[in-house]
């Protein structure tokens, strides 16, 4: 399979892991499931099972509001008791703050703060009931990691880690398009690494060993300069003497037998090394 159709189909699997949404998107329509669980068991502590609860609304980031069609009565330790289990069975962060507002003059008529440490939450005021009432409950969660973000960061991990293997796979393969791994497109030349030859338009260019294990360097190195040192010292070392102008000479062999494609490039950085280009 070409490198070019392996792109989109990792593009697809990491869609279908995530659904394709955003973490806040879901955070958001969760914690507006769970409010409104809230808002129907505290109409249902006032005897309430028909007045209907208004739409619930996010105002700002992480914050929702909660509101109602008629008056109602808050008892402050049932509040608690019930966002404590709603939020909990919507697995939503244990960090959060409450804040009953008068719907009249905006004026807060109860709130508290709860943390997932539960020594450090504040919960004033139980047994103090609020006389019924138009109120509005306002949630904001004051840790903003929504409960599906670390597996959503783990698979955002994985995808940049596969997007930069198939980058550099595609860059040490030139173009992605080796068909049975026997060789490698390098431009419009197929470079047969075992076989110590290129093929352009069906005709075998024969090259010696040396040229073949330059070029398999520079090819695994597209577009980034590789320095005369490491070149000499992979293709020279142990493998006989190595005479100063030996690399540039081969280098100028392997250009001749790329003429015939004006896309490819070896180009000589001055007294650093060369660099294989294929535009």
């Amino acid at each position: 399979m070409r490198l070019r159709l392996l792109v989109p189909v990792f593009i697809l699997f990491l869609c279908h892991l995530t659904s394709c949404q955003k973490p806040d998107e879901e955070f958001s329509e969760v914690s507006k499931i769970a409010l409104r669980d809230v808002g129907n068991k505290l109409l249902l502590s006032n005897q309430d099972s028909t007045s209907l609860i208004l739409p619930i609304t996010k105002i700002e980031r992480n914050k929702y509001q909660l509101q109602f069609q008629h008056d109602l009565a808050i008892e402050p330790d049932t509040l608690v008791s019930i966002v404590k289990n709603s939020f909990a069975k919507a697995n939503l962060p244990d960090n959060y703050r409450i804040e009953v507002v008068q719907c009249l003059d905006h004026e807060i008529a109860y709130s508290y703060e709860i943390k997932n440490l539960e020594e450090n939450s504040i919960v004033p005021c139980n047994g103090r009931n609020l006389p019924s009432n138009c109120y509005r409950i306002q949630v904001r969660f004051v840790e903003t990691q929504n409960p599906n973000s670390i597996e959503y960061v783990s698979i955002v991990a994985i995808a940049f880690i596969g997007f930069g293997f198939l980058y550099r796979f595609k860059k040490s393969k030139i173009g992605g398009d080796e068909k049975d791994g026997s060789f490698f497109k390098i431009g419009d030349y197929e470079f047969y690494p075992e076989q110590n030859k290129l093929v352009y338009d069906k005709n075998e260019i024969n090259l010696s060993k040396k040229e073949c294990e330059l070029l398999e360097i520079l090819n695994e190195n597209l577009n980034e300069v590789v320095k005369r040192d490491e070149l000499t010292k992979r293709i020279w070392e142990d493998h006989g003497v190595f005479v100063g102008r030996s690399l540039d000479t081969y280098v100028s062999k392997l250009r001749k037998k790329f003429e015939k494609d004006a896309s490819i490039k070896i180009t000589n950085v001055h007294s650093v090394g060369y660099k294989l280009e294929v535009s």
